[in-house]
């Protein structure tokens, strides 16, 4: 099992004394940490928040929630898509992890951006992936505008259809 300690002790010797039910951990002398044991499936955690630096315990708080209400302040599409990432995931963990790279591409590219490849991933799929987004603002396929592209589709009923010089004639 592990638990932590605060992070001002990181790379520091320290004892640990154990009970049937209380882990204590000491650096000389005092006590710097206490945890109720663990039992069951090998490496569980117990980590107390204010163990961690603060930049770390931001972390902590976010969950399903805090990616719902970023979502919605970009858009309906990216809101659909975020809660799709929930659907699709078996654990909530990889979901949370999706949601985090959602996030990051903010970084590289505009929250309009993503919106819009957001929409366009959602033509796709009902539950598009974060793959199929990063693909279309990496090829630039967000900033297409989609009613023409829709458009373009419904012309040609048949799908694609070979004109005349295909076959060899002139017109």
């Amino acid at each position: 099992m592990y638990y932590s300690v605060p992070y001002e002790y990181i790379k520091h010797e320290v004892e640990i004394r154990t009970t049937q039910t209380v882990i204590e951990i000491f650096y000389q002398t005092f006590r710097i940490a206490s945890h109720v044991g663990l039992f069951g499936k090998e490496g569980q955690l117990s980590t107390v928040p204010e163990h961690m630096p603060e930049d770390h315990q931001n972390y902590t708080n976010w969950n399903r929630d805090y990616y719902t209400e970023w979502a919605k302040t970009v858009g309906k599409s990216t809101t659909t898509t975020v809660e799709g990432l929930f659907s699709i995931y078996k654990t909530e963990k990889q979901a949370l992890k999706a949601c985090m790279a959602l996030i990051k591409l903010s970084n590289s590219y505009s929250l309009s951006r993503i919106e819009t490849a957001c929409e366009k991933a959602l033509t796709y799929s009902p539950r598009p992936n974060l793959q199929s987004i990063k693909t279309i603002l990496h090829t630039g396929q967000d900033q297409i505008n989609i009613k023409e592209n829709s458009e373009l589709q419904h012309e040609n009923q048949y799908g694609y259809t070979r004109g005349a010089a295909y076959y060899g004639r002139k017109n």
